[in-house]
């Protein structure tokens, strides 16, 4: 049995400890000490010198009352009773999530933002200008005392004994800075703990639903809560089922904030439940449950312009945007060797002239504003939320554009991903993540500009995300009756048997299958 660390163990950690005075240090064991939190460490350099835009600041700052009286303005057939429910509810299992949403338009000259994915434990806090200037550790602070922290406290009767941690398989800044932020918030040390997928050594394991993390000592820690930023197929190495408060769950994950089919399910049972109250999640129409021999046939329904996209994948992995048939061919030996059965296919939103079109409509990206070459590029809108009691609070919030311009043609062997996909993260050879920070939009004086966003564009965004959240809160719910995962209603709408065959269950497995 794993003791909770001493006066000895600390002695011999000193080369492993975060102080404020520390150099930053990746991918490597750190134990984070009260008052190490250093802004320098945990945002962007642009971000420290940027002030946050006068639109963006109003908005954060707007009420939940003002907010649902906006929207119902400008879109009267919503329910404002439904809408303040929505946004006041407090989510049981996807407290932290960010939505990934696009600025659009249609041919009927309708614009809108729409959903493109919802993440759990996502980024956002190191490219979000201070709210505050003198509340140095902006969101990191806010997320983890609205839902991190209550969520400890609500569970501590039933937690076993043990210490705090933040487990991370990629974005060192933002994980070390949740670190730094809660020892600062608790007075304690946390373990800062790289947790990879395929990992030579072993960090953290599990024993009867307790997390333990393993320190440069040797020595086994219990973990009573951890804040988890592993992102990359975390079913794999974490149980669904815990004794150790970890946020989020996992189930969160397989309900849709890292499985982008079941998230299209939630989203539809959703939208049948909310119709009688105006309120839609709007996403690209997208095809579920589509097999490898069916892609093709789907892509030519869709004109010849699709997304196809690997369900499991994130971090920009696993999507292929399709212009042409000679560059489905190019990606169709790829896409033939991916390990699971089903894949999405979506309608593809790009430029008016080339855009999906099903059933006589199509959307097309607004784009930022023309740049001094006339050039316009298509961005994502990332929104990062905090659920707790008290409802849903944006906590993090930026834009990411292409890395090239969008064309009005587009020419065979063209590589459409260019002009049309927006995440910032690279994956290295050895498995970790870099990043191009130089295609990020701050919400700041500058850069929000050119987003060509206004006030209601930023409530439509909140709005759409917080539906999408609660969407996939809702599926996890499903999925736990009684608060044991039921593999058997996972099946019931992801029946992938190389998914299920990923997922650790846990301590209560006799329970579950």
């Amino acid at each position: 049995m794993a003791e909770t660390l001493v006066h000895e163990d600390l002695k011999q950690l000193e080369l492993h400890t975060v102080t404020a005075s520390t150099p930053p240090r990746k991918y490597v064991y750190q134990l984070v000490t009260p008052g190490s939190f250093e802004v320098e460490r945990h945002f962007y350099p642009r971000v420290l010198n940027s002030q946050i835009h006068p639109t963006v600041r109003y908005f954060l700052g707007l009420s939940r009352e003002r907010i649902v009286s906006r929207y119902c303005h400008t879109h009267p057939f919503v329910d404002a009773n439904t809408l303040d429910e929505v946004l006041s509810y407090n989510p049981r299992y996807l407290r932290w999530a960010g939505c990934d949403l696009m600025h659009t338009t249609n041919n009927n000259n309708k614009k809108s933002m729409v959903i493109i994915e919802t993440n759990t434990c996502p980024s956002g806090n190191k490219s979000t200008p201070l709210y505050e200037e003198m509340e140095e550790e902006g969101g990191y602070r806010v997320l983890l005392q609205r839902s991190f922290l209550p969520y400890l406290k609500k569970n501590d009767s039933t937690i076993p004994e043990g210490e705090l941690a933040v487990v991370y398989d990629k974005n060192p800044m933002e994980a070390s800075g949740y670190a730094s932020a809660l020892a600062g918030l608790t007075g304690e040390c946390v373990h800062l703990v790289p947790f990879m997928e395929n990992a030579k050594e072993e960090t953290v394991k599990f024993e009867n639903g307790v997390m333990y993390v393993k320190i440069p000592t040797g020595k086994w820690v219990p973990i009573r809560g951890a804040l988890r930023y592993v992102t990359q197929r975390p079913w794999n190495r974490i149980p669904v089922n815990t004794r150790t408060i970890i946020m989020n769950p996992i189930i969160a994950c397989l309900a849709g904030g890292r499985n982008k089919l079941v998230a299209a399910k939630a989203y539809d049972n959703y939208n049948v439940e909310l119709m009688a109250s105006g309120l839609e999640i709007r996403t690209p129409l997208t095809i579920r449950d589509v097999e490898f021999d069916q892609l093709e046939t789907w892509v030519d329904k869709l004109g010849g312009f699709a997304a196809i996209k690997i369900p499991y994948s994130n971090a920009g992995q696993g999507v292929y945007t399709i212009t042409s048939k000679g560059e489905f061919l190019r990606l169709r030996d790829e896409l033939k060797q991916v390990k699971y059965q089903n894949f999405i296919v979506q309608s593809l939103i790009s430029n008016h002239e080339w855009s999906s079109v099903y059933e006589g409509t199509r959307l097309f990206h607004m784009g930022t504003i023309p740049d001094k070459r006339g050039n316009i590029h298509v961005f994502d809108l990332r929104m990062m939320v905090s659920g707790s009691e008290d409802g849903f609070k944006v906590v993090g919030l930026y834009a990411r554009r292409a890395k090239k311009p969008l064309s009005k043609q587009v020419e065979e062997g063209t590589n459409s991903w260019d002009m049309l996909g927006t995440n910032l993260s690279i994956k290295m050879e050895d498995g970790t993540f870099g990043s191009e920070p130089e295609r990020l939009l701050l919400m700041d004086r500058r850069d929000f500009n050119s987003l060509g966003l206004g006030l209601d564009d930023l409530i439509d965004a909140y709005v759409q995300t917080v539906l999408a959240v609660v969407a996939i809160d809702r599926m996890a719910q499903f999925l736990m009756p009684n608060g044991v995962f039921n593999k058997h209603l996972l099946t019931s709408v992801d029946n992938d048997e190389c998914l299920l065959g990923e997922i650790l269950y846990d301590y209560q497995r006799n329970h579950s299958d």
